[in-house]
């Protein structure tokens, strides 16, 4: 389920970005770029009109699918439900440690004077 809900938002994601790009702000755009086909068929106010209703259903599907995805991740894991957590079952991993042997210092006091 949940990766039903990744491809919808990657979809509806991909069309909201075309929508943006199509839209005419002040002269700009990729509407532009195709000879202003949209607008010769609807009009422009038509035109207008329902990308702007497009880019607010699109931007709302995505923002919905997102919220609600998360409710669709499972929360019994084989981890969880034998009451272990994931250092218990990692498997020790290099040899053990072992401690430093224990090397005597050498004599580091001054030499007693026998010269006297």
């Amino acid at each position: 389920m949940l990766i039903l809900f990744a491809i919808l938002v990657i979809l509806a994601s991909v069309i909201l970005g075309f929508i943006v790009l199509v839209q005419n702000p002040k002269g700009g755009g990729l509407s532009g770029t195709f000879g202003g086909v949209g607008n010769q068929l609807m009009g422009v106010k038509q035109t207008t009109d329902v990308l702007e209703k497009g880019t607010w259903i699109f931007a709302g599907l995505v923002a919905i699918l997102c919220i609600l995805s998360p409710i669709f991740i499972p929360k019994n894991t084989t981890a969880s439900s034998k009451g272990s957590s994931i250092m218990e079952q990692a498997p020790a991993t290099g040899p053990a440690r072992q401690a430093a042997p224990q090397t005597p210092l050498p004599n580091t006091a001054a030499p007693a004077d026998t010269n006297k």
